[in-house]
């Protein structure tokens, strides 16, 4: 039985790489017939040294199995093992079709990778003691594995051209979109696109970073002029004040993209945004609140060498001096605003030649507040006008008009109540002749500032009468400062021949139930006047009462007609 073993083992050699069987003798099964040797068995013996030649025989079925085409299973005839390495390979190619820019999801390539690796290792443990005919067949197994290993690394190969074509795709597609985005915030105002335009920005900016080597990447320089022009759109179009924001953000662009890439885009917003800075800010000199300030500020901080910023002084004073001139036109009120906000302007800017020209503005803005009261007078507006000159004296006491803007903040006080009294402006100097004394008494429990205007103007206050009262309607005429023995509070006045306007205005003392009252009479040459001032009261039914006489009246004897409600 030993030798049988051996007999069989030694005719089994045959095949794979080993020797040419016996060509006579007993056979080996002992049926004593002479032949051509017995065909090997389809499976190697699991025990025993392997058929010669396994080694080359593992290897050539390793590289086939390796190539992904299960081939070296198909050598050693285990097709079930074949068609398990055909369908990797196949979910492979359906995983990895069409090309993704992304490449094959990493766990499928591993996993296909252990599967030829372990197939590999399966053939070449199953080819080691298989035995095949022919001692070319593992060498042309080996030959043609080594071959077919090309097709795995050649697919390799292409997919990753794909892949990288793929890749491609996508960034173009990137910039399309941000291109498109570019185009969309062009068509609103900056404000409502800046974050469209922020959004196109990371595109461009991820895309010359993350894919430098890329067509994308190429191009973005271009993309990066439409960004420019689409942004600047403003500072075109001639509309400076609304170009001040965009081209401010494209100047700060170097601090977040790299210089290299954005090239002579770089430096480029430095003169269109000078430019517009000036032109904004002296469209809006003379504001209300120092209007052009922020702009010709900034530009004077930030391109204080530019052409634009040598142009800030003439602009400011050529501005100033065509205000000075408009205080002697038709509308110097608002030429004195305009020059204020002018003046504010100048003094707030970052240049001291400029600096000067607001103080000069501000003097100028004195002249401006007087002619602006005068105006308003004439115009009939006497509760601005008094407003503006009372303003006036009480802001510039130096000045050598304060006395004549209170006559005409009087006067327009006067004619406020009575539109007679604002027929002309009250006479600049006071006239000469014959002067005629007015004797004002006050038979009012409360205090009285009595106003008056024509050839003089003036005020004078008188003040509460003690223990005097309000009398009814009736009887007030015929009372009125004829008590005997009161000491009536008085005052005097010397007033040249014309007609006067009076207002008496109650004072400390005085209810919301008393009324102002004005009057008008003529004084006239070679008389002495005297007027009363006394409270009535109101009907119960608070009923208007009428109107009372003229108070001023011409008298021979020291007491005249006069009342006051």
């Amino acid at each position: 039985m030993e030798s049988g073993d051996r007999g069989a083992a030694a005719g089994r050699g045959a095949g794979f790489g080993g020797g040419v069987p016996p060509t006579g003798g007993p056979s080996a099964t002992g049926d004593g017939g002479a032949g051509f040797g017995v065909p090997p068995p389809s499976r190697a013996p699991s025990v025993g040294p392997p058929p010669d030649g396994a080694a080359l025989r593992s290897a050539g079925a390793a590289l086939l199995n390796l190539s992904g085409l299960g081939l070296g299973y198909a050598l050693v005839g285990r097709w079930g093992r074949a068609v398990v390495c055909w369908a990797a390979t196949g979910s492979l190619v359906w995983a990895a079709l069409p090309a993704d820019p992304d490449g094959v999801p990493e766990g499928v390539l591993v996993g296909y990778l252990l599967v030829l690796v372990a197939a590999a290792v399966d053939g070449a443990r199953i080819a080691r003691r298989s035995a095949l005919g022919g001692a070319w067949r593992p060498v042309v197994a080996v030959g043609l594995g080594v071959v077919l290993l090309a097709v795995p690394a050649g697919g390799a190969a292409v997919y990753g051209s794909a892949r990288d074509e793929a890749r491609e795709r996508m960034l173009l597609e990137r910039l399309a979109d941000g291109d498109e985005r570019v185009e969309a915030a062009g068509r609103q105002p900056y404000d409502a696109a800046k974050g469209t335009y922020a959004q196109a920005l990371r595109v461009y900016r991820a895309l010359a970073e993350d894919h430098p080597g890329s067509r994308a990447a190429k191009l973005v320089p271009d993309w990066l002029e439409a960004y420019y022009r689409s942004v600047s759109a403003p500072y075109e179009q001639k509309r400076h004040c609304e170009a001040v924001a965009p081209l401010t953000h494209l100047r700060t662009l170097p601090e977040s993209v790299d210089r290299k890439l954005l090239g002579e885009l770089a430096s480029w917003p430095d003169e269109p945004l000078a430019e517009s800075l000036y032109a904004c800010g002296v469209s809006r000199l003379g504001g209300v609140g120092g209007g052009g300030g922020a702009e010709l500020g900034e530009l004077l901080r930030t391109f204080p060498d530019s052409a634009s910023a040598r142009q800030v002084g003439p602009a400011v004073e050529e501005r100033i001096t065509a205000q000075v001139a408009a205080l002697k036109g038709d509308e110097p009120c608002a030429a004195t605003e305009v020059l204020r906000g002018l003046g504010t302007t100048a003094a707030r800017l970052p240049d001291e030649r400029v600096k000067k020209l607001g103080a000069e503005a501000g003097k100028r803005v004195v002249d401006g507040v007087y002619a602006c009261g005068v105006d308003q007078f004439e115009d009939g507006k006497f509760a601005e006008a008094r407003t503006t000159l009372t303003g006036f004296a009480r802001a510039y006491r130096d000045d050598g008009r304060v006395r004549r803007a209170r006559d005409i903040a009087t006067a327009a006080e006067i004619a406020a109540d009575r539109p007679a009294a604002g027929k002309r402006l009250p006479p600049a100097k006071r006239p000469g002749g014959p002067r005629m004394e007015l004797v004002i008494s006050n038979d009012a429990p409360n205090t009285v500032e009595v106003l008056y205007t024509g050839p003089v103007t003036g005020t004078v206050s008188l003040k509460a009468c003690a223990g005097c009262e309000r009398y009814r309607a009736s009887e007030g005429s015929r009372r009125a400062c004829r008590a005997s023995g009161r000491d009536y509070p008085k005052a005097r006045l010397r007033l040249p021949a014309g007609e006067y306007h009076f207002l008496y205005k109650h004072g400390t003392g005085a209810t919301a139930r008393v009324d102002s009252y004005s009057s008008g009479t003529r004084v006239q040459p070679g008389y002495t006047y005297t007027s009363c001032t006394y409270v009535i009261e109101r009907s119960p039914f608070d009923l208007d009462l009428p109107q009372l006489p003229d108070p001023i009246q011409p008298v021979l004897s020291p007491w005249g007609a006069g009342s006051y409600r």
